[in-house]
């Protein structure tokens, strides 16, 4: 394996037909903070984080996952993982350079196993961000990613092999084996989980709540604003996490969460969980039950193929 060069997980970036509606609800009803906008693209903030945006969203005339970005170290981590990659095989889209998205730094694209673009970038410069308040319901920064994959364990394999994730826990059942790994790069318990599925496609997105109270206000506001919700409130047991999760107007699954786990990687070995039990998914027994309908919300449109993102 890799050694870990990776430090965190940046921001996930979306293309959506019907940009302005998608814009109002991340920008109002979620509470992240547009920080920038410029012909059909703007890039949200969390305001308790010191990245320079969490989500960027583009105009397109297909919806799509554009790329997902994660911090590095130094350029010289940059660098090293670059080199790397090419080693390996792996297709880069672009080499190590300037940055031009607001906040900066050095870092370059590459294409991972299922054809999704991948960002890694140092040197970005911190946002000037704040302690977010008792009772204000607002992300805190973002959480983790989830990915569907048609080929779970092949995607795993990749990332574990090219990008030094670990892996944490698993989920499985009797009757479906394997259906979803989280993987980590830090003590926190995932950055990312890999999800089985028919197609390549994006699972969720999450972004961490200051507290409970905090995380249960957030979940109210949204329903309380029409978002459809899909699953929770709850906790699961991979991970310890509180969930709720709605979808965004072209049906990206988001996730309110809290108190995700953090490890002592030295000792940590990863669990096999039985989601069919009803305390896996949900330890709290409050949120509405697992099912079909809601494990194919998050399977997502098909992702029509792979699109180089623009460097803005």
């Amino acid at each position: 394996m890799t050694n870990r060069l990776l430090t965190h997980l940046r921001h996930v970036d979306l293309a959506v037909p019907d940009y302005d509606k998608q814009l109002d609800f991340y920008a109002g009803v979620w509470g992240l903070t547009k920080v920038a906008e410029d012909s059909g693209i703007s890039f949200l903030a969390a305001e308790g984080s010191p990245e320079q945006y969490v989500v960027r969203l583009r105009k397109a005339e297909e919806k799509r996952l554009d790329l997902v970005s994660y911090g590095a170290g130094s350029p010289a981590d940059v660098d090293a993982l670059a080199e790397q990659l090419l080693a390996q095989g792996v297709q880069l889209i672009s080499q190590p350079g300037k940055v031009d998205t607001p906040g900066g730094g050095y870092g370059f694209r590459f294409f991972d196993g299922d054809g999704r673009t991948i960002e890694v970038s140092a040197d970005v410069e911190a946002r000037q961000h704040r302690r977010i308040e008792e009772k204000e319901a607002i992300p805190v920064r973002l959480s983790h990613v989830v990915l569907n994959s048609p080929d779970l364990n092949k995607t795993r394999a990749w990332y574990e092999t090219h990008l030094g994730f670990r892996l944490s826990d698993t989920l499985s059942s009797p009757h479906m084996g394997e259906v979803m790994h989280f993987m980590r790069i830090s003590n926190q318990h995932h950055s990312m989980a890999i999800a089985q599925c028919p197609h390549t496609s994006l699972h969720h997105i999450s972004f961490e709540m200051r507290g409970l109270d905090e995380y249960m206000r957030g979940s109210g506001r949204v329903m309380r604003a029409g978002a459809q919700k899909i699953w929770g409130p709850g906790r699961h047991m991979a991970g310890d996490n509180t969930f709720t999760y709605f979808l965004d107007p072209h049906g990206n699954t988001v996730e309110y969460t809290t108190e995700l786990e953090e490890l002592d990687e030295d000792t940590w070995h990863p669990h096999v969980y039985d989601f069919s039990r009803p305390e896996v998914t949900d330890q709290w027994g409050t949120a509405n039950p697992m099912n079909e309908l809601v494990a194919k919300e998050s399977f997502n449109d098909v992702d029509r193929g792979v699109f180089v993102a623009p460097p803005v």
